[in-house]
């Protein structure tokens, strides 16, 4: 009996190993582009400055509340005792993050227009590296959580929960580095 307890432990165990990996990679990755993206901004103060100004910073803002919202979802998922207030909470920040999408795409429409100007080019392609790989990040996750949420259990709440507060801890940086840096 002891063995299957010690297993069914190392399991767990292997499992938060996992996570914890995955947290610190994602961590890593997006470290290394926004340190990339502060580096150039030094670089080249005086395009970054004027690149800036053609941000939408309220939209940016908008999204800043809708990713918290849904974050305060996500923690009220993993929180939770009973299986249908996981899946509520679990649809509830899905859909906050597709909302997030839905602004993020709007803002990228007039943004697209820069792209290719030889004044802004190094910022733009920087910015839509970024917030692109980040915003692939909320799309994917928010599917996960459509996933998770028809059998949500504790495990897989936790799981991917946690990765979701990774992505919302990631756009608190990217937004004042970004748009108001």
């Amino acid at each position: 009996m002891a063995v299957i307890g010690d297993t069914v432990e190392d399991e767990a165990d292997g499992g938060e190993l996992i996570l914890w990996l995955l947290v610190w990679s994602e961590l890593a990755a997006f470290g290394v582009l926004l340190g990339g993206f502060l580096v150039m901004s030094y670089l080249h103060h005086e395009s970054f400055s004027l690149a800036k100004i053609h941000l939408d910073s309220r939209l940016a803002s908008i999204n800043t509340l809708v990713l918290i919202a849904s974050g305060w979802l996500a923690a009220e998922a993993a929180r939770a005792d009973a299986e249908r207030t996981r899946t509520i909470a679990l649809l509830g920040a899905a859909t906050l993050g597709f909302l997030f999408t839905a602004i993020k795409l709007l803002e990228y429409r007039e943004e697209l227009r820069f792209v290719g100007d030889a004044t802004f080019n190094a910022f733009f392609e920087l910015y839509f590296m970024i917030t692109g790989f980040h915003l692939a990040h909320v799309v994917f996750l928010g599917l996960v959580m459509l996933l998770v949420a028809r059998k949500p259990s504790r495990s897989n709440v936790v799981l991917v929960t946690t990765i979701w507060h990774v992505i919302d801890i990631v756009w608190l940086v990217i937004f004042p580095v970004i748009y108001l840096g």
